[in-house]
């Protein structure tokens, strides 16, 4: 099953989609990659829908990626001993580390962490950001704050430290379970939640140990004072809009998108633009114009992929949701401007053999017309940097191994296919006509360029050019 475009749409599972057809239409509706989010349902749930994805797997003949979504540190506060509060602009407000129910002078908050961390003049932000207090005196367990803006409040409702970096780590012990348990599966892609710095990313690598990528989300603003060095530490980056939606002004979240796509790109590394994509569609048939220009935006960007979380997971609609974003990124990649954009934002190649060999095939690709650059990775590098290049024909991506070629499913423009050990110059040729006749990308006379590493199996030894003729 071949797709007839460049950008990857990720779907979220849940109670809407929980049976092997239901997922078996995503995935024919255009879904590629699956992602399972740890904040909800049990280690069985999430087993019992990673048996079937890879069911699915066999039955579509093409390799499915699966994204273990962790939790993290989701800081809430307590319980009210008579129900919901009213905060009152202006009044006084304490939390503290202390047990006992709150009401409309206090609240608990059981995060130690928490309070190591603030100062007077810093915001508290609870409940998305709808009640706003301000700290004017704090100490290790307390925090005596003034109400700015007031609200409704009620249990266990989150927090938000805009202008903190907490020690909290991004695995909890709630998460560390899950890790492993996510890992014993079998899962291509850890995304680590509420990550603050490159610290917490060297963290997640050494306790993954290269069982799967790390797709680092990013959605605290102190993660963007270490925007590079933490895109340097990642496997791939998601711009994670929902709670970095709360913890900045909303009117700075477009452009720290653009500026986390951007520095994706030149880094070479996949990333997913993510949260209310096409909100609407939890509950209506189609989605608004704004939201379709949301996508359409994050596509002419150069995203690797787009994702979609409640609309899937527990929306009323969740194939048509999938559909229409097949048809909206469709829409933009015919559109001559798109080529344009792509283009524009191409960066000049590393002066590395590997890079100069990728840079060459996508000139070659696009002077000679080939049908397709067929590439050869162990390790999915070779690949990625053949992505990163955005060439204007399809990559087709060959690799002996399982989990690259199912870590590839998120990246832009690669249609990855798992194939046998390859020994020998020759046989990788006569593999990549094969494989290109079988995937529907070329046909008799047309040419390939194809790319790879020797000897086989090192990675990011891109050393090799070749045009192919199909016989």
């Amino acid at each position: 099953m071949r797709r007839n475009r460049n950008a990857k749409i990720i779907a979220t599972l849940g109670p809407a989609v929980a049976d092997k057809e239901s997922i078996a239409a995503l995935f024919a509706a255009g879904a590629d990659v699956f992602r399972l989010n740890f904040s909800h349902g049990t280690h069985e749930d999430h087993k019992k829908l990673y048996d079937i994805i890879r069911v699915l797997e066999v039955h579509f003949s093409r390799p499915i990626g699966i994204v273990a979504d962790m939790q993290g540190p989701k800081l809430r506060i307590g319980e009210f001993a008579h129900g919901p509060v009213r905060l009152v602009e202006g009044a006084k407000f304490r939390v503290d580390l202390a047990e006992t129910p709150g009401d409309e002078h206090r609240a608990p908050l059981p995060h130690s962490e928490i309070f190591a961390a603030l100062h007077p003049g810093i915001d508290l932000l609870l409940d998305d950001g709808k009640v706003r207090l301000r700290v004017v005196d704090c100490g290790a367990d307390y925090a005596e704050t003034v109400v700015i803006t007031g609200g409704e409040l009620s249990d266990h409702k989150g927090l938000n430290i805009p202008a903190a970096v907490t020690g909290l780590t991004p695995l909890t012990k709630k998460d560390r379970s899950d890790l492993q348990f996510a890992l014993d599966l079998g899962v291509d892609w850890i995304a680590l939640s509420f990550v603050q710095r490159p610290e917490d990313v060297a963290e997640a690598r050494k306790l993954i140990g290269g069982k799967a990528g790390i797709l680092v989300k990013l959605e605290k603003p102190a993660a963007m004072d270490h925007l590079f060095e933490i895109i340097d530490l990642a496997d791939a980056v998601m711009v994670a809009r929902g709670d970095l939606g709360v913890e900045v002004p909303p009117e700075d979240v477009p452009a720290l998108q653009k500026r986390i796509i951007s520095a994706c790109r030149f880094a070479g590394k996949p990333v997913i633009v993510a949260t209310q994509m096409l909100d609407s569609m939890v509950h209506a048939p189609t989605p608004t114009r704004a939201e379709a220009s949301d996508v359409a935006t994050a596509i002419y960007d150069g995203a690797d992929s787009v994702m979609l979380s409640a609309e899937t997971a527990v929306g009323a609609y969740p194939v048509e949701a999938v559909a229409m974003m097949d048809r909206i990124v469709n829409r933009v990649e015919i559109d001559p401007q798109y080529r344009k954009m792509m283009d524009a934002g191409r960066r000049e190649p590393e002066a590395t053999a590997a890079d100069a060999i990728t840079a060459a095939a996508r000139q070659v690709a696009h002077t000679i017309s080939a049908a397709v650059i067929v590439t050869f990775s162990s390790s999915g590098s070779t690949t990625l940097r053949a992505a990163r290049e955005r060439p204007q024909v399809p990559i087709l991506g060959l690799t002996a191994n399982a989990v690259t070629a199912r870590k590839l499913a998120l990246a832009w423009g690669v249609h990855s296919v798992h194939t046998k050990e390859l020994s020998s110059f020759s046989e990788m040729v006569g593999m990549a006509m094969a494989m290109a006749l079988r995937e529907e990308f070329a046909t008799s006379g047309d040419r390939l360029v194809v790319t790879a590493g020797v000897p086989f199996g090192t990675p990011g030894a891109t050393n090799i050019l070749r045009i192919a003729w199909m016989k």
